[in-house]
């Protein structure tokens, strides 16, 4: 295992709530964990293993699904600014911004070990055996959307120079622990590690499994990892698993959907429905992310709006013709600075602490791991090995999912469709965007084929922050746009290369502070 650097505050931020001060963390000793010492404390702990904190905003903010409507639109928040313009956040909202994914996700990850520890000491009775993987699939997943968020993508040229994260695979016991932190290619070798001794042992353990890694998730999981990972076979053999072998019953049901009261929290609250196939696995969040991609001022200043969606995403053209052939059409909000154009798929929650004083934590429910996006994370595994009439196949399911069109896309559509759309210019936005990513892409047809895949994904992950992760792997420039007050003309307040070092988002200063040295600027 390669080791890069020295540091000490990995278990500091385990320790006491996200609110707490560098002084507070120091204050009291880690080791005071209930003893769990029964198969009922087990399960009940690795309920704790599962972070109340996701990738969403930072991802988000930080792809090119925002553009930035002006310094006279009021309805921003600095932390939001400095991740969209890739600054180093100073400010802080205790929800979304990386100081919550970093202490939430290593807390997270420190209940797991607790729990395979516990598990060991009870002799790994077979009755356990599920919730072992799925304690093991829990580190996994923290530490994945860790080193995605702070780190450069994983690259076989670069990955084994990257700076990693920390990956702890023990209870914390002493205040103060040092760690090493690891390469990205070694981070990966361990999540791998965790994926692999989990995978024959997950089963669908619960009476309610969406909230947890059940078979399907577990598979999705491996299938995201490999994708991330380059490693094409192993995509299509377990998105394969997920998807069975008729993937159109597990898309989610956008005919009927359209038929639905056209309102926001309908619309928000059915799509994180358990008992839907296409929802592998729906996490909880504290999160602004209702409001923010929702029918709300709040967070108009750098959204989604009519720009990018009508050149790039919902509302572009694609082989079906008009985005007015989707079942759904997107939900459109238009006002003095109020330029949103949404798919709506994020409810909004209120938990409320004192429901006389108003006071509460807004929270969200998200689909963490969807049929969807497996079924495209294999659709392009087929592209990278060439199978272009499975990665045709694959594409017509969704299409027919999605659309009412009668279209059937034939093989050399893809071709015929994108070639002729020109790549992307700041005043002349198209969907063509330049790849450079760390692995070969042929020019020509398969080019093409990528293209018209990151398209889809782009419009399927709208909002989940996903697009954040396809612009590191195919290292695709993002402009920070400034929109005029037209909704037109732009001006250029930044750009972001292909593996600028801001692509790896900076840690949390309260860690650097206490000795983790900080990525490269």
């Amino acid at each position: 295992m390669t080791h890069i650097y020295k540091y000490i505050p990995v278990i500091i931020l385990l320790s006491g709530s996200i609110l707490a001060s560098c002084d507070d963390f120091l204050s009291e000793v880690p080791d005071n964990r209930t003893e769990v010492n029964t198969e009922a404390n087990v399960k009940a702990l690795i309920t704790s293993a599962y972070p109340e904190a996701s990738a969403m905003f930072l991802g988000e903010y930080s792809s090119d699904n925002v553009d930035d409507y002006g310094p006279s639109n009021p309805y921003t928040y600095l932390f939001i600014e400095q991740m969209a313009y890739w600054k180093d956040v100073t400010e802080t909202n205790g929800q979304e911004d990386p100081y919550a994914l970093w202490s939430r996700s290593y807390k997270s990850i420190s209940a797991a070990n607790q729990a395979l520890e516990a598990i060991e000491e009870l002799g790994t009775p077979a009755s356990l055996k599920p919730f072992k993987a799925e304690a093991l699939l829990c580190r996994a997943y923290a530490h994945f959307i860790l080193v995605n968020i702070f780190c450069q993508h994983y690259t076989e040229k670069y990955a084994t120079k990257d700076m990693g994260i920390p990956y702890v695979k023990v209870p914390e016991t002493q205040l103060i622990v040092e760690y090493d932190r690891i390469t990205v290619d070694s981070v990966y070798k361990e999540i791998n590690k965790d994926i692999e001794e989990a995978l024959p042992m997950i089963k669908d353990a619960y009476s309610v499994p969406k909230y947890h890694f059940n078979t399907k998730a577990a598979y999705a999981f491996a299938t995201r990892f490999n994708l991330y990972a380059g490693r094409w076979d192993k995509v299509i053999e377990y998105a394969d698993k997920v998807l069975t072998s008729n993937p159109a019953v597990m898309m989610r049901n956008m005919e009927a959907r359209a038929k639905m009261t056209r309102d926001e929290d309908v619309y928000t609250k059915d799509y994180i429905k358990p008992e839907y196939n296409c929802n592998l696995m729906l996490m909880t969040s504290l999160s602004q992310a209702g409001r923010y991609f929702g029918p709300y001022f709040n967070m108009s200043r750098i959204t989604h709006g009519a720009l990018i969606a009508e050149y790039e995403t919902l509302k572009a053209d694609g082989p079906w013709g008009r985005y007015t052939n989707y079942h759904v059409l997107p939900f459109i909000y238009q006002g003095t600075n109020l330029d949103k154009t949404l798919t709506m798929k994020l409810p909004f929650l209120f938990e409320y602490l004192d429901p006389v004083a108003m006071i509460g934590y807004p929270h969200t429910v998200y689909t963490a791991f969807s049929a969807e996006e497996t079924l495209l994370a294999r659709t392009e595994a087929y592209i990278m090995k060439e199978k272009y009439q499975e990665a045709v196949r694959d594409f017509n399911i969704w299409i027919k999912a999605n659309t009412k069109s009668a279209y059937v896309l034939k093989e050399e559509d893809v071709e015929k469709f994108i070639n002729p759309i020109p790549y992307y210019e700041p005043n002349a936005p198209t969907l063509k965007k330049k790849l450079n990513p760390g692995f070969t892409v042929k020019s020509g047809k398969q080019e093409s084929f990528i293209q018209f895949l990151l398209f889809v994904r782009r419009i399927q992950t709208i909002h989940e922050g996903l697009r954040w992760f396809d612009i590191k792997r195919y290292g695709i420039e993002v402009d920070r746009r400034v929109v005029s007050a037209n909704g037109k003309d732009v001006t250029i307040a930044d750009q972001l290369l292909p593996r600028d070092p801001r692509c790896a988002i900076q840690l949390p200063q309260e860690v650097i502070n206490a000795g983790l040295p900080a990525n490269p600027r």
